[in-house]
């Protein structure tokens, strides 16, 4: 054993996991230190998990929680809590006792989740809340609080080093003043006893409030009768309603938990690479469309052209609607979403620029017009990219087995085509929009031959051969770590080249297999002891 995988082990005081790992060790490539800290640590929570950060590690402990689980040699953020249902469960009270405190406020029910499933809101109406104005006292405060850090930042702006006490200052003053800037806001109640509350937990460990949401079911009848079929709730909104979960239910309580079921079962390790799942399929391609939609909104001369291009399919070619884009601006919502969809980098780039515009216009529909003309060409460019791209959908649903009269293979295949061709237009980069093989977000998904073929394919064969003897799970992990800095992608999330785009060879760039390390590329046995226009649109 190397000093480095001695300083490894350490990070754990599990003697038989230690030695089931070192065990792992003899039949495995990988025996690099942080093979190792993955392996001791994989069913340990970090201390940086915003589940942590949300109950503190005093009250874990507390619970009966042992300390932090600590590496000795290396910067761990906090280290890990070992107990992750007791974690679990300690979230859930805090979130059950946050929401009885919200619903005491007069709402009629309160929805808790850790992450909010997307599209939870879709079909609701959002109350208008009065922002509360902020008092003298507070305007007084955040005056101060701005001349310090303003005053720091001219003392030290042009300074080559800033002490950290200085960045920490300037770091509570932005927290302190935004604090006190983003103002509550109050809501009629009358409205409230028909409204709603969505609570979550954020990156950071703090409450995310959404309040004043109203479902369809609770409106009062004259408004629901209407409201069309087609604005009804669709599926997403678990938790918020239906014979399950009566919020005014034996309980007393009119605080829902929102649960997310894994829907992971168990697949068979065959010997024959099998067609991606169709539910695998479904949560690839909804990924691919956010970052689509992303792309696309930043490139408004595509976005102007395809909406054009949909207005003359409807004027002149009746039978022909070849296009994903919706163009009745309905916002997309996806029946299949992998877990934490909202916090992807596309989802919040979307979020941040729809915030932006929502500043920007004004709050009566009555005035959009007149505001509208005041924005320059540029301006009313990128408005119209982004109103055009929430209505993309390049989602490859599951198509039912018999007909249910909204989708089908045919328009389901027509649909993924024109979404190729925006793609090729944008420049869509789902690597660089922050997509990566993971084990939770793909390879518990497939099967293990699947695996061997994708790491195959990305890396070469040889790198296949390094993992084809491993457990599924040990599998999964390793491919993830093999594919960490690659650009492969599953062939759903893929955008096919036009023929002049492929290789003279008839490969497409980046095909051909990677070389192997120089000390895994020998034939001898490894040793175990060292270490926008138009016309551009068009095109």
């Amino acid at each position: 054993m190397t000093l480095e995988q001695l300083m490894a082990f350490s990070v754990s005081e599990d003697h038989a996991r230690q030695e089931q790992v070192w065990e792992l060790l003899s039949h495995s490539y990988n025996k690099s230190a942080q093979f190792i800290r993955d392996r001791l640590t994989e069913d340990a929570v970090r201390v940086a998990d915003k589940r942590v950060r949300f109950i503190g590690t005093d009250a874990y402990v507390a619970a009966g929680g042992t300390e932090a689980m600590r590496d000795l040699f290396q910067p761990d953020d906090g280290g890990w809590l070992t107990d992750p249902a007791l974690l679990d469960r300690l979230v859930a009270e805090k979130l059950q006792a946050e929401g009885e405190r919200i619903g005491a406020e007069g709402w009629k029910w309160v929805a808790t989740a850790v992450d909010m499933p997307w599209g939870v809101t879709s079909g609701m109406r959002e109350l208008d809340g009065v922002e509360t104005p902020m008092t003298p006292e507070e305007a007084e405060t955040v005056e101060k609080l701005q001349a310090e850090a303003d005053a720091l930042e001219s003392e030290w702006m042009d300074a080559a080093d800033v002490p950290d006490e200085v960045h920490a200052r300037l770091t509570a003053l932005d927290e302190e003043i935004g604090a006190i800037v983003d103002r509550p806001k109050t809501f009629d109640s009358e409205e409230m006893v028909r409204a709603g509350v969505f609570v979550s937990i954020e990156r950071d460990g703090s409450l995310c409030i959404e309040r004043g949401y109203v479902r369809p079911e609770d409106e009062p009848e004259a408004e629901v009768e209407s409201v069309g079929a087609a604005e009804a709730p669709d599926g997403d909104n678990v938790g918020t309603g239906g014979e399950d979960e009566d919020v005014e239910g034996s309980t007393g309580s009119n605080v829902v938990p929102i649960g997310t079921a894994s829907g992971d079962d168990d697949d068979e390790d065959g010997e024959v690479v099998k067609p991606l799942p169709d539910r695998l399929v479904a949560e690839l391609t909804a990924w691919r469309t956010l970052a689509l939609q992303d792309a696309f909104a930043q490139n408004p001369s595509t976005a102007f052209a395809t909406v054009l291009h949909a207005f003359v399919l409807d004027c002149f070619y009746h039978a022909s609607r070849e296009s994903c884009l919706e163009v009745s601006l309905r916002k997309v919502s996806f029946g299949l979403a992998p877990a934490s969809l909202r916090d992807s980098a596309p989802a919040k780039a979307l979020a941040e620029r729809h915030m932006r515009w929502a500043d920007r216009l004004p709050d009566s529909d009555k005035d959009v017009w007149d505001a509208l003309l005041q924005f320059d060409g540029a301006e009313q460019a990128a408005l119209f990219a982004h109103c055009a791209s929430v209505a993309i959908n390049a989602q490859q649903e599951v198509v039912p087995k018999y007909d249910n009269g909204r989708i089908s293979k045919h328009s389901v295949e027509r649909r993924i085509a024109h979404s190729h061709v925006l793609a090729r237009a944008v420049g869509l980069d789902l690597i660089g929009a922050g997509w990566r093989a993971t084990v939770p977000g793909y390879f518990t998904s497939v099967t293990k031959p699947r695996i061997i073929a994708d790491v195959a394919e990305a890396k070469g064969s040889k790198f296949a051969e390094m993992i084809d003897h491993l457990k599924k799970a040990d599998m999964a992990r390793e491919a993830e770590r093999l594919l960490e800095d690659s650009d492969w992608l599953p062939e759903p999330m893929r955008t096919p080249l036009l023929p002049d785009d492929l290789a003279a060879d008839g490969s497409e760039p980046g095909e051909e297999a990677q070389s192997l390390p120089a000390f895994l590329d020998d034939d001898e046995d490894i040793g175990t002891d060292e270490d926008g226009d138009f016309a551009v649109a068009a095109e």
